[in-house]
């Protein structure tokens, strides 16, 4: 049987990982389209899951664990007017709950990956799917904004603008046995995350008027911030530094024919729970395990229900998450009037232990 054709359109971490995913499935041609553009370093950290975690092993054989910063812990903190209440902690003892990496270093490794399996390049800049007619099946992972989304989802989105700006960074520190940790301030929620013995990133969410109006001194608070809430005493360096809108937007059509969305184009969330890229691995997972299911009967997966078989498999997962995210923000959310009785609520959390395991496994698998 003559080989099927696939395109994934895009260079990012979404795109390069389907790439070699798909690039494992019997009987097909992967090629990998994306403009050539200037080089920029992606600083941003990432957490992904055990789960997703053992995917990447599965599809790299020879995945350097260097990469990844393992956590067997991860600690939760709610912010009252007096302290801040550590309602919930995460441990395991044999096993990671999650792994954090650079974002660039992890691209590096992608793309040797791709040019030691020889996969297909087109450095171009795809404007119209038509130049793709000739592909069996074409992915695109081109992020939130590409225009070539408009013909496969038309105005069936779900969107909101959280008018909140996210900043990052990189800390260098001395702390000794630093945990990722997540803390509910009342400017916004915080993310710690380790991805060395001396570093760690953070992500911290501020309201766009409050962000605006200490925007020049944005540096001083994020260093009073993190020296207060981790109750340093040395000083501390922080490195790139960057900020940018929070919105979410989970679409509600994933494909057209032969053409499949992926990645942030497919669903976009808060980072309060670090799950974006899970959501986008799980994705990869269904979609490589549809497709060999396909390619095993012989079909051609364009003329097949491979895509459809995909969109209602994963659409249920990524709405819920994407709310049950968008949820979870508006509690944690700073309210006069309900914090005390967050405050409550959260003191006696532990007291529920079926709740707080579910909310581990929802953590590290999402609703697999």
């Amino acid at each position: 049987m003559e080989k099927q054709r696939i395109c994934i359109v895009g260079d990012g971490l979404s795109g390069l990982t389907t790439a070699i995913a798909l690039n494992n499935l019997p009987n097909v041609d992967v090629e990998l389209a994306f403009k050539k553009k200037i080089k920029i370093i992606d600083n941003r950290t990432t957490a992904i899951s055990e789960s997703n975690f053992r995917f990447l092993r599965e599809i790299f054989t020879n995945l350097n664990s260097n990469l990844f910063w393992p956590s067997k812990k991860i600690k939760l903190f709610f912010e009252t007017n007096k302290r801040k209440i550590n309602f919930i902690n995460f441990q395991e003892a044999n096993k990671n709950l999650m792994y954090v990496y650079e974002n660039y270093k992890l691209k590096n490794f992608l793309i040797n990956e791709i040019k030691k399996k020889r996969i297909k390049i087109q450095k171009k800049k795809i404007e119209s799917l038509d130049k793709l007619k000739n592909f069996d099946l074409i992915v695109l992972c081109l992020g939130r904004y590409s225009k070539l989304y408009r013909d496969i989802t038309s105005d069936r989105i779900i969107k909101k603008d959280y008018k909140e700006i996210a900043i990052t960074g990189h800390i260098k520190h001395n702390v000794k046995d630093l945990d990722a940790s997540q803390f509910f301030l009342k400017e916004g929620p915080l993310a710690v995350l380790p991805f060395s013995k001396n570093k760690f990133s953070f992500v911290w969410s501020l309201d766009k008027s409050f962000y605006e109006q200490n925007f020049k001194n944005i540096k001083k608070l994020v260093n009073n911030k993190i020296i207060e809430v981790l109750k340093i005493k040395k000083n501390i360096e922080i490195t790139n530094v960057q900020s940018f809108p929070i919105s979410m937007e989970l679409k509600k059509k994933y494909h057209k024919k032969n053409i499949l969305i992926l990645g942030e184009g497919l669903h976009t969330i808060h980072p309060i729970a670090g799950q974006g890229f899970n959501l986008v691995l799980r994705d990869i997972i269904q979609l490589q395990k549809i497709l060999r299911y396909y390619l095993k009967l012989g079909l051609n997966i364009k003329s097949s229900y491979a895509l459809e078989d995909f969109y209602n498999n994963r659409k249920s997962e990524n709405v819920i998450f994407g709310l049950g995210v968008d949820l979870t923000h508006n509690f944690f959310k700073y309210n006069k009037i309900l914090d005390p009785f967050k405050k409550v609520v959260l003191k006696n959390i532990n007291r529920f232990p079926q709740f707080v395991k579910l909310t581990k496994q929802i953590s590290n698998k999402g609703f697999i």
